[in-house]
């Protein structure tokens, strides 16, 4: 069984920025879609981005288009979310997410594996 751990969160002052890190365990995410979602105080969960099993191809929500970058190092089972220039609306728990799927989704049902999520704040 796939299991995910997320990691780097905290709190960031406005213009920011970030590293998240998703730490796999359990089985190799060569053979898995990587993504991030988040969910903000009151709001239902977001897709972030994605990535497919080979690095190759990413995706991004329109939020955080040109601000985050999604990598992966299968070598190490981990997968990166690099945010910059964050915004107080950035604010959320960030969940790390795994999909078998050949064709990456954005709707969070497509997404079989998640993580605890970790808390990034941006605030002043």
């Amino acid at each position: 069984q796939l299991q995910l751990v997320e990691s780097g969160g905290g709190l960031v002052q406005p213009g920011g920025s970030l590293r998240l890190s998703c730490a796999a365990s359990g089985r190799t995410i060569s053979s898995y879609a990587m993504g991030w979602f988040r969910q903000g105080p009151g709001k239902e969960r977001e897709f972030a981005g994605a990535i497919d099993w080979s690095g190759g191809t990413t995706y991004y929500g329109e939020s955080v288009k040109g601000r985050f970058t999604i990598s992966r190092d299968n070598a190490k089972n981990t997968v990166y979310l690099q945010m910059n220039n964050l915004k107080p609306e950035d604010t959320a728990v960030y969940f790390c997410a795994a999909s078998v799927n050949p064709v990456i989704r954005v709707a969070d049902s497509e997404w079989q594996s998640w993580g605890q999520g970790t808390q990034v704040t941006v605030s002043s």
